[in-house]
């Protein structure tokens, strides 16, 4: 069995490493470690939850410590979460060298930031956008004499949608350098910088005999629902997962901004008491979410594809698909969320009709089968209305707040990079505006409307005496024939 020493890792980081429970080298550790050392650029790819990180982090560390200076290292990641949690594991690492790293995100102050970069930090870890804005419009800080350039989800930097910004980037290095990718997929994107390197390009991509894309350790089912009834479903799964599994962390991946806030408010409401993880909350907001579910406060996390990529929370034990992802490798790295580092995990998603040719993508993608997950129908039909009124008064409460502010000013701020004018962007908005907002109802349908209101309020009387029974699965058989005894007991 290979060991770190073997690696020609120093001692000082392997005792650094088992003073955070790390023994032995994964896989990708074990092969990349040594072409990283040579000096090759390399592209790794392994399954979520395999190590990559330190497989970067720890040659990086040790050559700084032979030749320490700053800027030594870039990290580029796609997300906030992924950049903070990188930089967390280079400080641990890096403690006994007195390593000084620097995060530089959206959503904090960039004043702040600037002044750290200029302070030369030795390993520098970054979103494409925030750290393409400090190119452009500060000075102090220069990135010609890095060492190394990392791409972790290189897959999804690498992608398109950040192609401007690495232009900026990548003018800004120096193009004698190594550069290290990571991901848990390969893309066509990935092979193609193989091809067109100057340098010798190392490629490892692991395989196991099972031939599945995810790991064996993770059990992957579906529940198929009728698409608007998918928030009962949701909840019932949650129950009857709970009934086996009562201590366990889950996380629940949807689509939009919008709806991860609306689903955040239901869950709360009737009693899953739950955070949000989204592009619409607030930098500072986000990290005390995630801080709290990682430190198991909070046991249930509501999140879009932010934090699919790279987050290690080894407490997850289940994660959820409320929707199907529409690229079925976004689902290999949502249901990477658990099972990790050999733990098990569980994965069920919510399937509607419209969705199978979507699940058979992602079967095919992934090597296998997902099996059916057993819900009671029953009690979904119970808790149906309840759940429907509670995420109709959520609704009702998001309309009220300025939850799409923040998209318009970003909508606005990339109409007016376009070229335009502020005038003309904020003409462009108001159309969008007033194109989205409903037509004004007659008084008929607005009376119709608080009869409708009524009714559910009225509903809602009736059935809050189940409320508390929401959170709870039910009873054995036994316990539901002492109920009905006592019911007939009291009709005579």
């Amino acid at each position: 069995m290979t060991t770190f020493k073997d690696l020609k890792i120093s001692p000082w980081l392997i005792e650094q490493l088992k003073s955070v429970g790390i023994k032995e080298p994964t896989p990708i550790q074990e092969n990349c470690i040594p072409a990283i050392m040579a000096g090759k650029d390399v592209i790794g790819a392994a399954k979520t939850g395999s190590g990559k990180t330190l497989a970067f982090a720890l040659p990086i560390v040790q050559k700084l410590s032979e030749d320490p200076y700053g800027i030594f290292a870039l990290i580029l990641t796609p997300t906030r979460e992924l950049a903070f949690q990188i930089s967390d594991q280079f400080a641990v690492i890096g403690k006994s060298i007195n390593l000084k790293k620097c995060t530089v995100v959206g959503g904090l102050d960039m004043m702040y930031q600037g002044q750290e970069l200029s302070r030369r930090p030795h390993i520098v870890v970054a979103t494409p956008g925030r750290l393409a804005d400090h190119l452009e419009s500060c000075d102090t800080f220069s990135l010609q004499r890095i060492k190394f350039l990392v791409l972790d989800e290189a897959d999804r930097l690498l992608g398109g949608n950040y192609d401007a910004q690495m232009s900026i980037i990548f003018k800004a290095i120096p193009k004698e350098r190594q550069s290290l990718l990571f991901s848990a997929t390969i893309t066509d994107a990935l092979d193609k910088v193989k091809q067109v390197s100057s340098k010798e390009v190392f490629m490892w991509e692991s395989t196991d005999d099972s031939g599945l894309a995810t790991v064996k350790e993770l059990d992957q089912r579906y529940v198929l629902c009728p698409y608007n009834v998918r928030d009962a479903f949701l909840v019932e799964v949650i129950r009857t997962f709970r009934y086996d599994n009562a201590t366990g962390s889950i996380m629940i991946f949807t689509d939009t901004c919008k709806n991860c806030q609306l689903i955040s408010m239901t869950m709360n409401e009737v009693g899953f008491e739950n955070v949000a993880l989204h592009a619409m909350i607030k930098q500072k907001d986000r990290l005390t979410s995630l801080q709290k579910f990682k430190s198991n406060q909070i046991k249930i996390l509501i999140a879009t594809d932010v934090a699919a990529r790279g987050l290690d929370i080894p407490i997850v034990s289940l994660v959820i698909n409320h929707n199907i992802p529409n690229i079925p490798k976004e689902y290999i790295h949502r249901v990477g969320r658990t099972a990790r580092a050999g733990r098990n995990g569980m994965a069920i998603s919510l399937v509607t009709p419209q969705d199978i040719k979507l699940l058979h993508a992602i079967e095919e993608l992934v090597g296998t089968k997902l099996t059916n997950y057993e819900v009671s129908d029953k009690e979904i039909v119970q808790i149906f209305t309840e759940i429907s009124v509670t995420k109709r008064e959520a609704e009702i409460k998001l309309d009220e707040t300025d939850f799409n502010e923040k998209k318009m000013i970003n909508k606005r701020k990339k109409l007016i990079e376009s070229g335009l004018d502020p005038e003309e962007a904020d003409e462009i908005l108001a159309k969008k505006k007033k194109q989205n907002k409903p037509e004004k109802k007659d008084s008929k349908e607005d009376e119709a409307e608080i009869e409708l209101d009524e009714t559910d309020i009225n509903e809602k009387k009736k059935i809050n005496k189940r409320k508390k029974l929401i959170t709870e699965k039910k009873g054995s058989k036994k316990d539901d024939k002492k109920v009905e005894k006592k019911k007939s007991k009291t009709k005579k």
